[in-house]
Parts: C-alpha cells; structure tokens; sequence
C-alpha cells in the first residue's frame, strides 16, 4: 500500500476511504488468489501427459471461466453498461496482455528454457512492479521493500531449485521477460479501483478478450491446439478428462482472477505482487500432495524466504503510511486504503 498523498486527504470524497479490517481480507484473497493460481500446474500437468497441448489447456481454462462468470458479471454491473464501455479500452488491454500474452508468452519461453528458468523469468514481473510504481508515480522504493525484493528472488531461487548447468537460449529469454511484462500489467491494472469496474466484470471481460486472442494464436499456428478424451491420472487415479479441465476453470481462473483483481484493489499493486509470490510454493505443496512430488527442504526454505519477503514489504508500507500521516498531523482510521495506480473519476461508482 502506498503513502497518502496530500491531495487525497484534502478531498474527503476521494477513492481513499475507510474499511475496518481491510488489509487482513486482502491479504487472505491474495493468498486464496494464489493458491489458487498454483493449482494449475498440476491440473494441466494430468492433461498434458494425455497428449493436451499447452495452447488447448490454456484455452479451455480462460474460455470456460468467461463462460461461467459472464452472467454473475451482468448482474455485478447492475445495469451500468456506461461502465463498461468506458472501460472497454482497460479491458482490452487487460485481456490481451495480462491474461492472454502472459500465458503465450510464457508457453513460448518454455520450448526452449526449463519450466524453472522460464517461471522465474516471469516472476521478475513483481520487480518491474516496484520499478514502475517508483518510475511512474515517484514512489521510491524504501529500504526494507529492496530487502523484500532481495528475499523473495532469493527464495524463488531456492523453491525452483535450479541446479546443476543451465544453457539459456536468447529467445526463450526473450519470452519469458515478455511473461514478466504481462505479469506485471496484471497486478498494474488489477489495481486500478476507481474504473468502477466490479472485479467480477474486469475478470469476465478480460478473460473474453484473451480467449479471441488465444484462439486467434491457434488459428495462425502460434500456439499448437491439440487435445483428447482419455482419462487422465490424478491423485493416484483415473479420473475423466474434464475433472482436471473443470478444476482448470473454476478454480485456477475464474477463482484465481476474480479474487486476484479484488485482493490487489485492497492492497495496491505492490503488495498484492508479493504476495502472489507465494503462488510458486503452493504449487510445490499440490504438486507434493497431488502427484506425490516431495518438495526438497532447499524449496522449503524457499518458501520461508518468500514469506519474509512477503513479511518486509508490509511492514515497510505501514512504516510507510504512518510516516506520512505523522507528518500530516492526521489521525488514521481502521485502515485507509489508496488507490496507487489510478486517477480519481468522480463519474465512477464503488465497485
């Protein structure tokens, strides 16, 4: 969470307001958000050993979950379509490079790099977070966020366990940097809590456009589609294809997104990053619980380095955040949450 600026505390009817508890119902979105997203590894693994391509699963994923919350969107916009196309140009944006470019991007990267190399590539996406928040709306990072960047890069080193020698192709390289970009915009654009846009909505519509551009790559041959209907092995056993694809949907995107963008609308871009980080341990912890894949303690160290990352950077936006307001002379409620990334618009409605 970012400091209060003076202007936002001037105008009392600002996008800065007052909810009690609201950073311990963002932070457990955020962890439900990722745990959520580090499900799908495992679920897409059960398919790709059936002879699934990465473009089908991906494709399935974002398509289903468009499908299941296109009328649970409609009724979260309550009859305000002018929302919407205001915000048609976000949800485009949002679409095309957080949802759909991060996932080719990504899966373009691995035909050439390690799932392990390319997965940190793209988890560099938390760094231009801080970069782009200091960058673009001056807010430098303090010291014990640079200690929280250094720790959570750390632990993703040790959770990924990348040992032994490693030959890095330029262009994989390329790919998986494209995968931070993407990954970046998600947290960027999640953040922006003024558009009005219930999360719901920005999830639907987002997930509507990168489902056209993934299969629109397919179409072109970008990404191969290739799938099948035999039963797949999951847990230790035979299961129909479509338990894992369903999973696929429900929980890794429809969950996954809907309470990624409300986590990061309540925590601020920066936060709400490293918080995701922990998406790469629970991934470890389903693949150890799933397939059987025992987590080596150099990753469970890892992930205690994620946490403390995790841990620096919150405590240095409360240091952050009381430091402003002392100097202000102002008295915090409960808990007063900016909006970071976005500019006020007063024709906008409380998602």
């Amino acid at each position: 969470m970012s400091a209060v600026r003076p202007a936002v505390l001037d105008r009392p009817a600002t996008p800065a307001r007052r909810r009690p508890g609201v950073d311990a119902a963002g932070i457990w979105l955020a962890l439900v958000s990722a745990a959520a997203f580090g499900s799908s590894g495992t679920l897409a693994k059960s398919l790709l050993e059936t002879g699934w391509s990465p473009g089908a699963a991906v494709t399935v994923r974002i398509g289903g979950a468009a499908l299941l919350l296109a009328v649970p969107a409609v009724v979260a916009l309550r009859g305000r379509w002018d929302v919407l196309r205001r915000n048609a140009a976000l949800i485009t944006v949002y679409g095309l490079v957080a949802m759909a470019a991060v996932q080719l991007f990504y899966f373009n990267a691995v035909t050439t790099l390690s799932v392990g190399v390319a997965l940190l590539l793209e988890y560099l996406g938390v760094v231009l977070v801080v970069l782009w928040l200091w960058l673009r709306h001056g807010q430098r990072p303090r010291s014990w966020t640079l200690v929280g960047v250094v720790l959570s890069v750390a632990g993703l080193l040790l959770v990924l366990d990348l040992t032994g020698g490693m030959r890095v192709d330029l262009g994989g390289a390329l790919w998986g940097l494209g995968a931070a970009v993407g990954l970046a915009f998600y947290f960027v654009l999640s953040a922006r809590e003024t558009t009005g846009l219930p999360p719901l909505v920005m999830a639907a519509g987002g997930m509507v456009v990168a489902t056209v551009a993934l299969v629109v790559a397919g179409a072109v041959g970008v990404m191969p589609m290739t799938w099948a209907a035999d039963d797949v092995r999951l847990a230790g056993a035979l299961v129909p294809w479509w338990v894992p694809a369903g999973l696929l949907v429900v929980v890794a995107a429809a969950l996954a997104y809907a309470t990624g963008i409300a986590s990061t609308r309540r925590l601020g871009s920066k936060l709400a990053s490293f918080v995701g980080l922990t998406e790469v341990l629970f991934s470890v912890v389903f693949a150890w619980l799933v397939l059987g894949e025992l987590p080596m303690p150099v990753q469970l160290a890892g992930g205690v380095l994620i946490v403390a990352g995790v841990l620096a950077v919150r405590y240095d936006e409360l240091r952050e955040r009381l430091d402003v307001l002392a100097g202000l002379d102002v008295i915090p409620g409960p808990d007063v949450v900016p909006d970071p990334d976005a500019v006020p618009d007063p024709e906008s409605s409380p998602s």
